[in-house]
C-alpha cells in the first residue's frame, strides 16, 4: 500500500479533514466502487483539474446490487486503487468506508420519487439499484459538500438519475457528467471487463458497432425497425444475449415514440457476455 497517500475510513474523521480545507478553495468529489482503471482514472483527473482539492470514493455499495452473487463477485482491489490514485496526486484524499460507516443499522435503501428516470432500462430489470445508488450518493454529497462531483456517461441513466437527486434533496452541488472512455476495441471500459476471457474481450467490440449503426440507421429508419433489427442481429449472436436495446429522450429518458426533431435522443444497450453483465449508450442526434 502506499501510505504516503490519506486514506479516511470513517466519517467523522474525514469530516475532520474537510475543516481543515479553506472553505474558498474548490472542493470535487468523485465516488467509485473501486476496481479502478482509465475510465476511473479520466474521471478523477478531470476533477483534479478543476478544483483545487479532491475527494475520491472507494465504497461497494450491497444497496444497488440486486444480485447477491454479483455482489460477492465485485473485484475489491483498494491497494491498486490507492497506487493509481496516487500517480494523479499524492494530495487527493481516499474515503474508503466499511458497510457499517454507511450503514450502521441496517443495510437498506433509502426510497426515492425520480419522476419515472427510474423505472425504464436499468431500473425494469433491477429492482431498488437505483434507490441504492441514490442513497449512497446523496450520503457522500452531504458529508464530502463538493462543489463539483463527477460521474462517467457509461451510466448515463444513473447521470441523470443523480441530477435528479440534487434537485429533490435540494444539494448545491454540479454534477459533471464525462465522456466514455474506451479500450481499443471500442468496448467502454468497466471493472467487469476484468471476467471476460481474452477471446470474448476482444469480440465485444459488436457491442459498440452495433451503437454505431443504430446511429447512422436513426437518421433515416424509425426507431421500431432499429429495434427490429438489434433484436436479429443478437438471435444471430452465440457469444452475446441482448436484455434491452432502447431509444429514449435523454431529459426524461422516455423511450422514443414519433422522432421529434427538437428531441435528444440516446441509444441504451445491455448484454450479457459469458454471464457478465455489460451496459453501454451513444448519443444520436
Amino acid at each position: 500500500m502506499n501510505f504516503s497517500m490519506l486514506v479516511i475510513k470513517t466519517k467523522n474523521e474525514l469530516l475532520g479533514e474537510l475543516k481543515k480545507i479553506d472553505g474558498a478553495l474548490d472542493l470535487g468529489l468523485v465516488p467509485t466502487m473501486g476496481a479502478l482503471h482509465e475510465g476511473h482514472r479520466s474521471l478523477i483527473e478531470k476533477a483534479f483539474a478543476e478544483n483545487q482539492k479532491v475527494v475520491v470514493s472507494i465504497f461497494v455499495n450491497p444497496t444497488q446490487f440486486n444480485n447477491q452473487e454479483d455482489l460477492a463477485k465485485y473485484p475489491k482491489t483498494l491497494d491498486s486503487d490507492i497506487h493509481l490514485i496516487s500517480t494523479i496526486s499524492k494530495d487527493i484524499i481516499i474515503f474508503a468506508p466499511t458497510v457499517s460507516e454507511i450503514y450502521p443499522e441496517k443495510v437498506i435503501p433509502k426510497i426515492y420519487d425520480f419522476a419515472g428516470l427510474d423505472k425504464v432500462m436499468e431500473g425494469e430489470f433491477r429492482d431498488d439499484h437505483f434507490n441504492g445508488v441514490g442513497t449512497i450518493v446523496e450520503e457522500l454529497l452531504k458529508v464530502v459538500n463538493p462543489k463539483r462531483a463527477y460521474f462517467g456517461e457509461k451510466d448515463f441513466q444513473q447521470l441523470r438519475i443523480i441530477q435528479k437527486l440534487t434537485e429533490i434533496e435540494n444539494l448545491p452541488v454540479e454534477i459533471i457528467g464525462c465522456e466514455i472512455v474506451r479500450e481499443e476495441n471500442g468496448l467502454a471500459m468497466s471493472s467487469r471487463n476484468e471476467r471476460l476471457s481474452d477471446k470474448i474481450r476482444h469480440k465485444a467490440a459488436f457491442i459498440i458497432e452495433i451503437l454505431k449503426t443504430a446511429k447512422d440507421k436513426f437518421g433515416m429508419e424509425n426507431a421500431h425497425c432499429i429495434k427490429e433489427w438489434v433484436n436479429e442481429k443478437f438471435e444471430n449472436s452465440e457469444e452475446f444475449q441482448l436484455e434491452y436495446f432502447e431509444i429514449t429522450d435523454i431529459e426524461t429518458l422516455t423511450p422514443i415514440n414519433i422522432k421529434n426533431n427538437n428531441v435528444k435522443y440516446r441509444a441504451f444497450i445491455a448484454v450479457y457476455a459469458e454471464g457478465v453483465r455489460l451496459i453501454d449508450n451513444i448519443a444520436l442526434n
